[in-house]
């Protein structure tokens, strides 16, 4: 069985956010799969997606230090300046973070470790809504 189906997750300050059971209560079809893996699709160039801790929410913030500090804002050195300072630094760290996860489905749900979440990467200051693209497979 294959289903394809876009989902939108509401806007979300400049940050790394918890947006597993968001995605979750989007996709009931999730149910109908005993077994099956899930293609995640960030359709946007300046966020992205990743699995992480899910618990302490201190994990995230330090996320976004780092991430700040590696790709600064307002560097010199940047060409692509017309959407603002956060543009071209976000483009990057979507780039290195990525902008597709892959899945396990067991049993009508995301077989991820007891710690672990996904996270919506937002890396504008302003980003508005987020379209996920999910392709799920399986039987």
């Amino acid at each position: 069985m294959w289903l394809q189906k876009e989902i939108r997750l509401s806007a979300k300050a400049r940050g790394f956010h918890l947006v597993t059971a968001e995605v979750v209560r989007e996709l009931p079809e999730l149910a109908d799969f005993n077994v099956g893996l899930a293609h995640i699709l960030i359709k946007h160039t300046s966020a992205a997606l990743t699995l992480n801790e899910n618990a302490d929410p201190t994990v995230r913030d330090d996320f976004g230090r780092f991430f700040n500090r590696l790709v600064p804002e307002n560097e010199p050195y940047y060409v692509h300046t017309d959407e603002g300072p956060d543009d071209m630094p976000a483009h990057l760290k979507s780039s290195i973070l990525g902008s597709t996860l892959s899945l396990p489905i067991t049993h009508g749900r995301f077989n991820l470790g007891i710690w672990q979440g996904i996270y919506l990467c937002e890396h504008r200051n302003y980003g508005g809504e987020r379209t996920l693209l999910v392709t799920l497979q399986g039987e």
